[in-house]
């Protein structure tokens, strides 16, 4: 079988990609090979990029991010041993928490600033919620949701992207951790007050983590990390599901509004052309679902009601494994991921010969 031409401006062989994934624990950067699966070396900036009130600091992500990437192309570069790589970076995505919203920035700056400093020729600035479906579902389409402190659900049928929730925890977030840790909370102050409701297992240990329970207002209403702390306290709700009624109805809920999220954005495949009979993936990532069986199974069967037939599976990477997948498919000429002018934006070529041209369109596709 004879390998297909390679689309036009497709990266040469030995092309270098880039990933990042910028979040609230710092800056990652993962280097691979266009060619090639997989990363060669990954690298963390321990500092989270800055946000102001212009949105995402371009200046602090590219003062972490070019020192990061030139280190790791130095030290592939000197141990290469699989013939003469050209050196060149052929594509460079980037994920950040708060892209569709806070990042008139980044999106204004950086390509200039990659083109000038790392002669990057293709570029994708992407949320964080698409990079982590790019490493959990890949370029198929599909649905993946993503728990940790909040919880997002994001799902596309490769024409356009669908999203559910990621309003904060505040106006929504539901299912996610800090919303199962205040319901555990509110079960635990129920059962210190004798109202009904409440939980005396979670009562335990809410002393156990917090302290004194009347005591935890001073300590949670202060705090400016409010939804962090809320969410420490999932895993104590998840602790006490297996002998706690309550506990495990708080769960059960959470699977609830989490099932109900991917419904609301997972792809239907009647009538579509390569997807007819297919029934849908729903992909799970992030730290929420370390909770293992207790949350788990009960999201198994709301999704079995709500989405028949759906295939439930673990994310295959991460987002900074879905920033790489989508540099490498960026380079081959070969991304099929909605674009988008906040989710997915792929701004114009730069470089030699090509300034003024474009390898994708900016705007979403649409059907």
């Amino acid at each position: 079988m004879t390998r297909p031409p390679a689309a036009p401006g497709a990266a040469g062989p030995g092309a270098y990609v880039l990933g990042v994934d910028s979040g609230g624990s710092g800056l990652r950067v993962a280097l691979g090979r266009a060619e090639l699966p997989g990363p060669l070396a990954t690298t963390l900036c321990a500092d989270p990029v800055r946000t102001g009130p212009g949105g995402i600091d371009a200046t602090h992500l590219l003062d972490q991010l070019l020192p990061a990437a030139r280190e790791l192309l130095d030290r592939a570069s000197s141990s290469a041993t699989d013939g003469a790589p050209t050196g060149e970076v052929a594509a460079l995505a980037v994920g950040a928490a708060g892209m569709a919203t806070l990042g008139d920035r980044l999106r204004s700056e950086l390509p200039g600033a990659l083109a000038e400093a790392l002669g990057v020729r293709r570029l994708a600035l992407a949320a964080d919620a698409v990079t982590a479906y790019a490493g959990a579902v890949g370029q198929r389409p599909g649905a993946v949701v993503a728990g940790g402190t909040g919880m997002i659900a994001l799902g596309t049928d490769l024409m356009e992207w669908h999203r559910a929730d990621g309003w904060g925890h505040l106006l929504g977030d539901s299912g996610g951790g800090a919303w199962i840790g205040r319901a555990g909370l509110d079960a635990a102050m129920r059962a210190h007050d004798g109202r009904r409701g409440g939980s005396p297992a979670l009562l335990d240990r809410l002393r156990s983590v917090f302290g004194p329970a009347e005591a935890l207002p001073g300590l949670l209403y202060p705090r400016s990390d409010r939804p962090a702390v809320l969410a420490s306290f999932a895993p104590e709700v998840a602790a006490c599901a297996g002998a706690d009624s309550v506990a495990a109805g708080i769960l059960r809920q959470a699977a609830g509004h989490i099932a109900e999220a991917a419904a609301a954005v997972c792809p239907t495949f009647a009538g579509t052309e390569a997807e007819v009979g297919e029934s849908g993936e729903v992909a799970l990532t992030g730290g929420l679902f370390k909770m293992g069986e207790p949350l788990i199974a009960p999201l198994r069967e709301e999704l079995a009601q709500l989405l028949p037939g759906v295939r439930v599976t673990t994310a295959a990477g991460d987002p900074l494994t879905g920033a790489l997948r989508i540099a490498r498919a960026l380079a081959a000429g070969d991304l099929r991921l909605p674009r988008h002018p906040t989710m997915l934006f792929v701004p114009q070529e730069h470089g030699s010969g090509l300034r003024g041209g474009t390898a994708v369109r900016d705007e979403p596709r649409t059907g």
